[in-house]
């Protein structure tokens, strides 16, 4: 099993870490890239979707990406202690027929002793946004890393 730092328990500086390397990973939108962080067993509740294993993960994100388009990401350390991590996050996407949304969320992670990720439960509520009013557009530039976002 190779390890995927920073591993638990966690600091703060590696637990916002950990928090960078997954905004920087689903911002690529590439599920199979995404999926390696994550042990071949994880569960995830997303929403109301359950999910469990790698293979069922990509299919998630593969799915997901392909009705969010556009999407980006910007997550934020809330919490940590020992092997776990809470983040608030929000992202921004457009559907099929253009209208824009920003979605409001919270994270509870656990990982194992490798760094991978074991466990997902994300609280998910998505607000329909004019483009104007757009925010949270492709990757996170270098000079905002580690910079909080307002709540809306």
């Amino acid at each position: 099993m190779t390890d995927r730092p920073p591993l638990p328990p966690f600091t703060r500086q590696s637990a916002a870490q950990k928090v960078q390397a997954a905004e920087d990973a689903w911002n690529t939108r590439d599920p199979h890239k995404v999926a390696l962080a994550y042990s071949e067993d994880s569960v995830w509740r997303n929403r109301d979707t359950f999910v469990t294993g790698r293979a069922e993960i990509v299919e998630f994100l593969t799915a997901k990406w392909a009705r969010e388009r556009e999407y980006a990401l910007r997550k934020d350390l809330w919490a940590f202690d020992g092997n776990r991590i809470a983040v608030r996050f929000q992202y921004e996407c457009r559907d099929g027929e253009g209208q824009w949304w920003r979605s409001y969320g919270n994270e509870l992670w656990e990982f194992d002793e490798h760094g991978l990720m074991t466990r997902r439960e994300a609280s998910i509520n998505d607000v329909p946004i004019e483009e104007k009013e757009r925010r949270v557009v492709g990757p996170r530039p270098e000079n905002e890393r580690g910079l909080s976002f307002p709540v809306r």
